[in-house]
Order: C-alpha cells, then sequence, then structure tokens
C-alpha cells in the first residue's frame, strides 16, 4: 500500500499452520487478508496503535487490481469487507 515500494500492489501467499509452527509479521503500510484452511482454525494479530474503528480502512479480497490467488473454498466475508470498492492507486 505504499506507492513509492517497487512491489507495489503485489502479494504474497504464507501458510502458517500447527504443523511449521510459523508466524507473520506485516510491517505499517501493507495490507493483509486471511483465510482459514480449516474449520477449527484461530487466528490471532496484535496491532500498533488502538483500534479505531472510524480509522478502519481496507481493501475488497477480490479485487483484479491485485489479483490474488485464493485457495477455492466456501467464503463468509463480512458485509463491510464485501462492500470495499475497486482500489484505485
Amino acid at each position: 500500500m505504499r506507492p513509492e515500494s517497487p512491489t507495489y500492489c503485489d502479494w504474497v501467499a504464507i501458510e502458517l499452520s500447527a504443523t511449521n509452527r510459523l508466524g507473520l509479521f506485516v510491517p505499517r503500510g501493507l495490507a493483509h487478508g486471511f483465510q482459514t484452511l480449516t474449520p477449527a482454525a484461530e487466528v490471532h494479530y496484535q496491532i500498533s496503535v488502538r483500534y479505531e474503528p472510524n480509522a478502519a480502512r481496507g481493501v475488497r479480497w477480490n479485487d483484479p487490481r491485485f489479483g490474488i490467488e485464493w485457495p477455492p473454498a466456501e467464503r463468509i466475508i463480512s458485509a463491510r469487507d464485501r462492500a470495499f470498492p475497486d482500489f484505485v492507486s
């Protein structure tokens, strides 16, 4: 989400599991999204500042600008997250 970055609007996928025991640090200025691959998955995350709902923003999970190749799955996506407009860079 940083226009000056050489990887602007690129994406990367990383699988985190109980087996590989990986964690992921997402620096400030990057967008992130999660898709669970099992019914009993739990997602825990921390943010660097106090959560302020009025400051929350995002991009749509299937925005063509990013072309993210999500694993096939039944998806439950909140109305807010489905309603994000196309990303304009």
